[in-house]
């Protein structure tokens, strides 16, 4: 995934760049007219990690357009493989981590996006959940967070599960409203950082992100 890789480093919107992110807005805008309150609070700047919920497999291509940054972001391996989703993810600056395994490499490059003070999508939930509540998360979205120094974006997205719901080959005609919430501050502390502090911020990512999501589903209706 050389190419994949060398596309994750370059923080410039190329044409490919240009041309693929057009694509996937246009497509996006005629099936899901999605909506977006917020926006203002992912910073113009500097490293931040956008951590939205996850209850579609559509929800990557909202996630793409709730900023003027170029984001970047993880996507599971097995969709690289998929014929011209995996190309057309690697151009949008994805690159694939490996579900339930202790991915390095994917690792590596989520830090290196942010130590170059990029933006990374990343769902804190792991993989695509069911319902309205945002059950425990993961602890990564945090540990990277306290690595690299990046704030952490909630985000609700409201209407995917139906525009896409699990086992869906393709996508229905369904609105989708977007919340964004308030940065969260990175952990920190003068030495290491610890376990306790990880999982503290995670809960606090885990009750603001179902605050935003309950939000999203509100201004929906």
């Amino acid at each position: 995934m050389s190419e994949a890789q060398d596309l994750v480093l370059n923080p410039k919107k190329t044409l490919t760049y240009r041309v693929c992110a057009g694509l996937v807005w246009g497509l996006a805008k005629l099936f899901f007219r999605p909506t977006v309150d917020g926006a203002e609070n992912i910073p113009m700047s500097g490293p931040v990690l956008i951590a939205p919920i996850h209850r579609s497999n559509v929800d990557f291509a909202c996630s793409l357009f709730i900023s003027s940054r170029k984001v970047f972001f993880m996507a599971k391996d097995g969709i690289f493989r998929v014929p011209v989703m995996g190309w057309l993810l690697e151009r949008l600056g994805a690159f694939p981590v490996t579900r339930d395994t202790a991915d390095r490499e994917s690792l590596r490059l989520s830090e290196e996006v942010l130590r170059r003070g990029q933006a990374l999508v990343l769902f804190p939930e792991g993989t695509r959940k069911e319902g309205f509540t945002v059950e425990p998360l993961r602890d990564g979205a945090m540990f990277i967070a306290a690595r690299t120094g990046a704030v952490v974006v909630p985000v609700g997205v409201a209407g995917s599960e139906r525009a896409m719901p699990v086992g869906a080959k393709v996508p229905r005609f369904s609105k989708i409203h977007i919340v964004v919430g308030k940065p969260i501050t990175p952990p920190m502390s003068e030495g290491r950082v610890s376990r306790s502090q990880i999982a503290a911020k995670t809960e606090e990512l885990r009750q603001e992100l179902e605050a935003v999501y309950a939000l999203s589903r509100q201004r929906l209706g």
